[in-house]
């Protein structure tokens, strides 16, 4: 028999916790090998890479702001920019993301971050019955509705990826 504390054994301390005030009930898959990428993670699964939802941090006028795309998309810095109405936008180093986030990058999930911050999440995600994200590790993952990942984490619908060349 296995128990809610079971099922989410494998993820971060943190997340599991973040899961438990949610009330989300869903399972971690844990691979031997890290995911850290949105490729390794899609080829780990078995799933498309754009089916993955990357988290990532940058900073707007240094202040942090949360990211999520989906995994064959880059984000258009410019775009965050102007959607936040921010002089400069770049990434934030490993420091900053950890100190934001309570995560190593490579494992940060799409919600159940140390301090609050704000989410954008662009709307490429939606294109997808089930994404996948990190749940806390680069070894762990776990697999959500696209609107229900969106809505824990807070996050704002923008298009904010690269244009396709």
């Amino acid at each position: 028999m296995t128990t809610a504390d079971d099922a989410t054994a494998p993820a971060h301390p943190q997340f599991a916790a973040a899961l438990r005030e949610l009330g989300l009930d869903v399972e971690i898959r844990r691979f031997p090998d890290e995911t850290r990428t949105a490729q390794q993670a899609a080829d780990a699964i078995g799933c498309r890479v754009a089916e993955i939802v990357k988290s990532l941090i940058f900073a707007a006028d240094g202040v942090p702001v949360l990211v999520l795309m989906d995994g064959a998309s880059r984000v258009d810095v410019e775009r965050v920019r102007e959607e936040l109405g921010a002089e400069e936008v770049t990434r934030a180093d490993a420091k900053v993301v950890r100190e934001t986030t309570g995560y190593a990058i490579g494992g940060v999930p799409p919600f159940g971050h140390r301090t609050r911050t704000r989410v954008l999440a662009d709307r490429g995600i939606l294109e997808h019955d089930v994404v996948w994200a990190a749940a806390g590790t680069p070894h762990t993952v776990f697999a959500l509705d696209p609107k229900a990942l969106v809505s824990h984490a807070g996050g704002t619908l923008v298009d904010v990826r690269e244009p396709s060349a």
